[in-house]
């Protein structure tokens, strides 16, 4: 997949990114975990994102934050990381004219920067959110959340117990107008190292869930 370099707000910002097959292709945002925890946009869970969107022929775009890999600046404890987002998130749509939907899909802190990206960005059909680190970081700004979306969890997540992400799933599901599906899969650690194919799968069924519904 072709390797494409953006210019962000730090400087270059490193990504890699597959174009969708038709005109009207819809486009998706990956974003990785935690910089300072050794995250990139090679992690397994980002890399199963991105292909689970590509196979749907999607135009996915995945990047370093600023100060990983080849990127440039440094860490900034998520407000510059959201820059980046945004600067990718529009590259992605001047890229993409005609882009039929918008999703953004995030893990662990990626989740985190790209449920304050959809807050910014009304224009998002849709969202993923796997492993969200919400006793790290206040998820209370979602109101409202303009977008349905998927939230999925590791059932023996030792990192973000599943009980936080409940009370922000709970807060999220009073509000009208969206649909927010919420997966908690036994016995999936914070690192899905034994449970991709549970992520696989999981992921995929809510993409053909709502594409069926709602073409692309």
């Amino acid at each position: 997949m072709p390797e494409v370099v953006l210019t962000g707000a730090a400087g270059r910002i490193e990504g890699r990114y597959t174009q969708g097959k038709s005109e009207t292709a819809p486009v998706a945002l990956i974003l990785h975990p935690h910089p300072k925890a050794g995250g990139h946009m090679n992690n397994p869970v980002v890399a199963q994102l991105f292909l689970l969107f590509m196979k749907r022929g999607f135009s996915v775009l995945r990047f370093n934050f600023r100060g990983v890999g080849r990127s440039q600046g440094e860490f900034d404890s998520g407000i510059g990381e959201l820059a980046d987002a945004a600067t990718a998130l529009d590259w992605l749509q001047a890229t993409n004219p005609a882009a039929s939907q918008c999703w953004v899909a995030g893990y662990s802190f990626g989740a985190y920067v790209g449920m304050q990206l959809l807050m910014r960005r009304p224009e998002t059909d849709g969202f993923i959110s796997v492993s969200p680190p919400t006793n790290a970081y206040d998820f209370s700004f979602l109101a409202p959340c303009p977008a349905s979306g998927l939230i999925l969890h590791g059932g023996s997540d030792t990192v973000v117990p599943p009980t936080d992400v409940e009370k922000v799933v709970s807060k999220l599901r009073t509000q009208k107008g969206i649909v927010i599906d919420y997966e908690v899969v036994d016995g999936a650690s914070h690192f899905w190292a034994e449970n991709l194919p549970d992520l696989e799968q999981r992921v995929g069924s809510y993409l053909d869930k709502r594409l069926a519904a709602n073409p692309a």
